[in-house]
C-alpha cells in the first residue's frame, strides 16, 4: 500500500518552536517557490488514484488484469499517477457486510481524505459491491470506475452520473460447448468452484447454465469440498474426463487459495485436460479455448480511467462490456491430450508450438539445399565437360595421329626419288654380282671362291635393300611401338633417306655426332621429327647461295640428349617466332602448317622439349632435348595430345 499518515511531520512540528519554526517555514516556502519557478511541471500535484482489490492482489483473475491496468494507465495518461492500493480482505468470508467493513472505511478516509483523490477503481465484483454499498461514506464526490466485473454481479445496483463500468460478460455454456467440440467423447466434467458465499453466485449461475449438458455427461461439483478433498476427487476421475476451472478462491473450510493454488495442484495431477475462462495462467497447463484476455481488459479499463482523469463525466464514459477473445490453444496440451488441430474452432490461434528443425533453420536448410543443387549441377556440368573434353582429346589424338601418318606419307612421297635411287643401287649391284657369279661357275673348273664372294655381296646388297624397304613401309604404318633409340643412328638413317634431295639442292652436310647414350622412345616418331626438320632446312636454303646443313648431337650439363639442326637459310621473322609451332600456321604457299606442330607433340610425348633460334639473314637453329635414363611408357600413338 502506497501512502502514509504524516506522523514524521508531526514529530518535527512538536520539536521545532518559536523563531526556529518560523525560519523553517520561510525556508520551506522559499524552496517551494524556487522549485516551482525552476520547473513548473515537477511542481504539479500527481493524480491520486485508489485501486481497491477484491480479496487481495494475488487472486485470479485480477492478479493478471491489475498489472496490465497499471502499465496502460501510466502509459496512456500524460501526468504523474500516485496509485494507492488496498485490499478488501473481509469479503473472503462471504459475510456482507463484514464486521471489518466499518473500520476499513474509516482507514480509507483517514488515508485519503486530505489527498485530493481523483478516481476510485474497484477491481472485481466484491470490491464493486462494497464501494456502491458504502458510496455515501466513501468519497461520494470522487468518480468511480468499476473494472473487470461481470455485468450480472452489479446489475441490481443503479449507477449515478459519477460512476461508470468497464465490465465483462460471457455465457459459461460457450466454454462447455468448446470443450465438447474438441473432446466429443467426454463423459465426466469437473466444475472447479468452491462453496464459499462469495462464489455462490457463480456456482448457481453455472448450475443453471450447465443443466442442459446433464444428459450427455456427468457433472462433478467441488463446492462442498476442502482443498484436499478436491485433489482426491480429481485424482479419482475416470478416463475421458475434463476439468472446467472458473476459479477457487476459498475452499469449503474457508481456507484462501491465493494465486490459484488449486489449479496448479490439478495440473500436477495430470488426470484430465483443464479449461478456464480467463487467460491468467494460459501456457502453464491450460488447454485453452475462448477466454478473456487479461491484457485487453486491463487496456480497456485504463482507457476509461484516462478519460475520467482528463475531465470527462463518468456517466458519459460508456464502455461496452468486454467479451471472450478468439480461441487460443496451447500446442503442447493439444499434443498431450491427443486433440486434433482439425477439431479446433475456425480462427483459433495455436501458441507454444514446438519448432521443428524446418521452422528453426528454414533459411539455413534452404541455403544448404540450394548449395547442394548448385553443387550437384556443377558436378554434373564438370562431369559432362570432362567427358566432352576426353572425347575432344580422343578426337584430337586421332586427328594428330592421322596427320602424323599423312606427314610421314608426304615426306615419303617427297623422298621417292631418293628412295628409288637407294633401292636401285643395291639391286644393280645384285644383278651385276649375280652375273659375275654365273661367269665364275661356268669356268672349268668353277672358281668357287669367287662365287662365294659374289654370293656374299649379293646377300649384303639384299639386306640393304630390305632395310630400305622396311624403313619406307614403317613410314606408311600408323602403329608405332616405343623401345630403345639411338639418336645418332636416327640421324644417319634420315640423312640416307634425304640424300637425293640434299644432292639435288647442292647442300653441304656437316655432322658432329657426339657420344649420346641410348634412350627410351619411339624410333619411328623421332625419325619423323628429324626428317621434318631436315626437309624444312632444305627448303629454307633454296633462295640462298651458301647452303650448309649442320647436324649436331651432344649431352647437356643437365644430362639430356640434345640434337641441333642448323641451316643457312633466310631465318625466321620475329613476328613468326612465337607461332611457328602452332597448328595450321605456315609461311609456305602450299603448306598445311602441321609439320612443326606434330614435331612438338611427338617431342613433348617423349617428355622432351623443342625450340627454335633464329639469326635473321644467317639462318635458324632447331634444338631438341630428350631425357636420358627414363622409360617413356606413355610414348605412342594413343598418348598424343593436341598442340
Amino acid at each position: 500500500m502506497v501512502g502514509g499518515d504524516g506522523s514524521d511531520i508531526g514529530f518535527l512540528h512538536e520539536k521545532l518552536t518559536g523563531s526556529a519554526m518560523r525560519w523553517m517555514r520561510r525556508f520551506c516556502f522559499g524552496a517551494m517557490v524556487l522549485l516551482a519557478v525552476a520547473n513548473p511541471a515537477d511542481a504539479a500535484e500527481p493524480y491520486r488514484v485508489l485501486l481497491l482489490h477484491s480479496f487481495g492482489p494475488q487472486f485470479s483473475p485480477w492478479n493478471t488484469i491489475t498489472p496490465a491496468f497499471r502499465d496502460e494507465l501510466r502509459k496512456q495518461f500524460p501526468h504523474p499517477i500516485d496509485l494507492y492500493e488496498a485490499s478488501l480482505q473481509g469479503e473472503r468470508t462471504g459475510n456482507s457486510p463484514s464486521p471489518e467493513e466499518g473500520p476499513f472505511i474509516a482507514y480509507l478516509n483517514a488515508l485519503l481524505q486530505a489527498r485530493d483523490l481523483k478516481l476510485i477503481v474497484a477491481m472485481g465484483a466484491p470490491s464493486t459491491r462494497f464501494v456502491l454499498r458504502n458510496r455515501a461514506q466513501l468519497f461520494p464526490s470522487t468518480p468511480l470506475l468499476i473494472a473487470s466485473s461481470d455485468v450480472r454481479t452489479f446489475s441490481d445496483l443503479a449507477l449515478t452520473a459519477n460512476e461508470t463500468a468497464c465490465a465483462t460478460t460471457y455465457d459459461p455454456a460457450v466454454q462447455i460447448d468448446a470443450i465438447l467440440k474438441i473432446l466429443p467423447d467426454t463423459t465426466d466434467l469437473v466444475v472447479a468452484t468452491s462453496g464459499s458465499a462469495t462464489e455462490q453466485f457463480w456456482t448457481d449461475a453455472f448450475r443453471r447454465s450447465f443443466q442442459r449438458f446433464s444428459p450427455r455427461m456427468r457433472l462433478h461439483w467441488l463446492t462442498d469440498l476442502s482443498a484436499e478433498e478436491m485433489v482426491k476427487s480429481v485424482a479419482e476421475l475416470p478416463s475421458r474426463s475434463a476439468i472446467y476451472y472458473p476459479t477457487i478462491r476459498v475452499d469449503a473450510r474457508g481456507a484462501p487459495q491465493e494465486a490459484d493454488a488449486m489449479l496448479f495442484r490439478f495440473i500436477d495431477l495430470g488426470r484430465a485436460p483443464i479449461f478456464t475462462h480467463v487467460d491468467s495462467y494460459f501456457g502453464q497447463g491450460i488447454v485453452g479455448g475462448p477466454m478473456f484476455s487479461s491484457r485487453e481488459i486491463g487496456q480497456r479499463c485504463a482507457e476509461a480511467a484516462v478519460r475520467i482523469l482528463n475531465g470527462e463525466l463518468p456517466g458519459d464514459v460508456k464502455m461496452p462490456p468486454v467479451g471472450l477473445a478468439k480461441p487460443v490453444y496451447d500446442w503442447r496440451q493439444l499434443q498431450r491430450w491427443k486433440i486434433s488441430e482439425a477439431s479446433l474452432p475456425a480462427g483459433s490461434e495455436i501458441r507454444f508450438r514446438e519448432s521443428t528443425i524446418w521452422d528453426q533453420y528454414r533459411r539455413e536448410i534452404i541455403a544448404i539445399c540450394v548449395a547442394l543443387v548448385l553443387q550437384t549441377g556443377l558436378i554434373v556440368w564438370l562431369l559432362y565437360e570432362h567427358r566432352r573434353r576426353n572425347l575432344a582429346e580422343l578426337r584430337s589424338r586421332e586427328s594428330i595421329a592421322e596427320l602424323t601418318y599423312m606427314n610421314r606419307r608426304a615426306a615419303a612421297g617427297e623422298l621417292s626419288a631418293s628412295i628409288a635411287h637407294e633401292v636401285s643401287q643395291p639391286l644393280t649391284a645384285i644383278s651385276t654380282t649375280a652375273a659375275a657369279a654365273l661367269t665364275w661357275l661356268r669356268r672349268k673348273p668353277p672358281d668357287l671362291e669367287e662365287v662365294q664372294a659374289s654370293l656374299e655381296d649379293i646377300a649384303e646388297a639384299s639386306n640393304r635393300t630390305a632395310g630400305i624397304i622396311k624403313s619406307v613401309r614403317a613410314m606408311y604404318r600408323k602403329d608405332t611401338q616405343p623401345g630403345l633409340v639411338d639418336v645418332n643412328r636416327i640421324i644417319t638413317t634420315v640423312l640416307g633417306l634425304a640424300r637425293i634431295e640434299i644432292q639435288r639442292h647442292r647442300i653441304d652436310v656437316l655432322t658432329e655426332l657426339g657420344p649420346v647414350p641410348v634412350l627410351s622412345g619411339d624410333s619411328m616418331q623421332l625419325q619423323q621429327v628429324v626428317l621434318n626438320l631436315i626437309m624444312n632446312a632444305i627448303e629454307a636454303m633454296q633462295s640462298t647461295t651458301q647452303r650448309v646443313l649442320r647436324i649436331q648431337s651432344e649431352m647437356t650439363n643437365a644430362g639430356a640428349a640434345r640434337l641441333s639442326i642448323e641451316d643457312t637459310g633466310t631465318g625466321i621473322g620475329p613476328t613468326d617466332m612465337d607461332r611457328i609451332f602452332n597448328p595450321m600456321f605456315t609461311t609456305k604457299s602450299a603448306g598445311m602448317g602441321m609439320g612443326l606442330s606434330i614435331c612438338r607433340t611427338i617431342i613433348e610425348a617423349h617428355k622432351g622439349r623443342i625450340w627454335a633460334e633464329t639469326r635473321p639473314g644467317l639462318g635458324s637453329i632447331f634444338r631438341i632435348e630428350l631425357p636420358v635414363g627414363r622409360t617413356h611408357e606413355n610414348v605412342g600413338q594413343s598418348q598424343f595430345v593436341s598442340a
